[in-house]
C-alpha cells in the first residue's frame, strides 16, 4: 500500500478543541469486473487503543433486497463491525446512508457537528473500511492530531477497495 503525507502544521493544546473543521475524501474506485456491488463502508476515529471515539458514516443497502436485508451484511465490515457496529441500533442518525457508486466523495464535519464534539485535544486515528460482496476488504487508516487551531492535510491510498482517502483538519 502506498502512502503520503503531508502535515501542513499540528498544534498540540491541552482542553477540548472546539475550533476545528473535518474533512474526508474517500474514493471507491472503478473496477472493471464481471460482477460489481457497491461496497459497504465504514468512518469512523478511533483512539490510539483502538476504542472507537466517534462514527461519521455507514454506508450501506438502506432497503431489503433480493440477498436480504442490507444490515445482514453489516458484519462484513469486520473491523468496525467489531470496534461498534455491533452495539449500534441502525440506521443511525446522521450516520447511515445508500451505498455509492465509484466516484469520490468529501464527508465534512464541524467541531460542534454532534459525532466531534466529545473529541478532546488528542492523537486519534482516522478509519475507513470497505468490503464489496464478489470483492475484497480493505481498511485505510490515518493518525492524526486534533487540537483547537492544529491545522492538517494527510492522505493515505488503498489497493483495491478504496483509492485515496483524505483527511484535512482546518479552521
Amino acid at each position: 500500500m502506498r502512502a503520503k503525507l503531508t502535515i501542513t502544521a499540528l498544534g498540540l493544546l491541552s482542553g477540548a478543541a472546539q475550533a476545528q473543521s473535518l474533512d474526508v475524501g474517500v474514493e471507491l474506485p472503478s473496477m472493471n469486473v464481471a460482477e460489481y456491488h457497491r461496497p459497504y463502508v465504514a468512518v469512523w476515529i478511533s483512539h490510539p487503543d483502538h476504542t472507537v471515539a466517534a462514527n461519521l458514516a455507514v454506508w450501506y443497502q438502506l432497503d431489503d433486497g433480493p440477498e436480504g436485508h442490507g444490515e445482514d451484511w453489516l458484519k462484513d465490515i469486520r473491523q468496525w463491525w467489531r470496534r461498534t457496529g455491533r452495539s449500534l441500533e441502525m440506521p443511525v442518525d446522521g450516520v447511515s446512508s445508500a451505498t455509492r457508486a465509484p466516484g469520490q466523495y468529501t464527508l465534512s464535519f464541524s467541531s460542534d457537528d454532534e459525532r466531534l464534539s466529545a473529541l478532546e485535544a488528542g492523537s486519534y486515528v482516522l478509519h475507513v473500511e470497505a468490503s464489496r460482496e464478489v470483492g475484497g476488504r480493505e481498511m485505510v487508516s490515518i493518525p492524526f492530531e486534533w487540537s483547537e487551531d492544529g491545522e492538517a492535510e494527510l492522505s493515505d491510498t488503498g489497493s483495491e477497495e478504496l483509492g485515496e482517502v483524505r483527511l484535512s483538519i482546518h479552521q
